[in-house]
């Protein structure tokens, strides 16, 4: 999951990853809220390895929930960052999953 609304001031890139997790069972056939899925969790840019979900400082942003399925598992380790995780999936995507909320703090 992650931000790509973040103040410029704050991150110079703009985006703030929420949540990485990897190598997520294929069995797998849904997440319970509150719970966090089988697999290997990387880690976010807050420095966290399990879900941090949103607080936008200023205004409404978009979050982007993204799922791949690959043709094999990561050799990665836990706490693996984001990019790591989309450099080692490059040539092994079968599909891809999207799925965009907003949300503002009132």
């Amino acid at each position: 999951m992650d931000d790509p609304d973040v103040p410029k001031h704050l991150r110079a890139d703009g985006m703030w990853d929420h949540w990485v997790v990897f190598n997520i069972p294929p069995s797998l056939r849904n997440i319970r809220g509150g719970e966090e899925p089988e697999g290997t969790h990387g880690i976010g840019t807050g420095g966290k390895v399990n879900y941090y979900g949103p607080w936008p400082p200023d205004r409404e942003h978009r979050y982007f929930f993204k799922l791949y399925a690959l043709d094999r598992r990561l050799d990665l380790p836990e706490k693996a960052t984001k990019a790591q995780v989309e450099r080692a999936m490059e040539g092994h995507i079968i599909a891809k999953a999207e799925l965009m909320g907003r949300y503002e703090r009132i």
